[in-house]
């Protein structure tokens, strides 16, 4: 059964990881998916819908992000490896490679299953520890799982994007406030970073330290109201400190 897209791993691979104990999330910077159980390294996740030379370069790029990466991809017609070799040829180039491998196989009638036709081997490029630490930053500061792995040409939401629909939120709920008030109702230290930045051009400095939502900010929180959801908005407008 030839998936359509690559993003159609994502949703068995997640359950697959889950049941094992980790906290999954699609689009982690540039990841497909990154799976994190406690505090063991995160497993990096890339998918394709097939085995190709793109798909082992993304996976040897990750490397250097994590020495647990895997590459997926749904499992060719009648179970046999791909471009003509056998399974052992393919579980031994990926673990020379360092990398292992995931298979998901779909049914018209039942769910996928996914097999693991071998784990990361033991070669693999040097540890890049910044970039291991800016996976897991990115991913423990979102707050929910916003995207689909393997997704292309849309919108990503980010724990930078998040942050800024927090504010956008609260300045739509309750009008004009300063970043101190801001600080105070997110819980972020990085409020005044983010409104003089400005990025997405959501926020209007309309004097001195106080900020109302811009009209693209308005078209923001209504587009991303799934996010919304996720955010804590505190109740209590009394709460605020001036």
């Amino acid at each position: 059964m030839a998936i359509r897209s690559e993003t159609e791993l994502y949703a068995p691979v997640k359950t697959y990881f889950e049941q094992l104990g980790f906290e999954v999330r699609g689009e982690v910077n540039h990841c497909d998916v990154v799976a994190i159980r406690g505090e063991e390294p995160p497993v990096i996740i890339e998918l394709k819908k097939s085995l190709n030379i793109p798909l082992l370069l993304q996976g040897i790029d990750r490397l250097t992000m994590s020495t647990q990466v895997y590459v997926a991809f749904e499992l060719p017609s009648k179970g046999k490896a791909p471009h003509g070799a056998s399974w052992p040829e393919i579980r031994r180039l990926c673990q020379m490679l360092g990398l292992g491998v995931l298979t998901v196989q779909f049914y018209k009638t039942r769910k996928p299953k996914v097999e693991v036709v071998c784990h990361p081997g033991t070669t693999a490029p040097r540890h890049n520890k910044r970039a291991a630490r800016l996976v897991v930053q990115e991913f423990r500061e979102r707050r929910a799982d916003y995207n689909v792995g393997g997704s292309t040409q849309r919108k990503l939401v980010t724990a930078y994007r998040e942050k800024a629909l927090h504010i956008a939120c609260l300045l739509k709920q309750r009008g004009p406030l300063s970043p101190k008030q801001l600080r105070e109702l997110t819980g972020s230290s990085k409020v005044p970073g983010l409104l003089q930045k400005n990025y997405y051009r959501w926020f209007q400095r309309i004097e001195r330290g106080i900020y109302r939502l811009s009209p693209s900010g308005e078209a923001a929180v209504e587009e991303y109201a799934h996010v919304i959801k996720e955010l804590p908005l505190p109740a209590d407008s009394s709460a605020i400190q001036g």
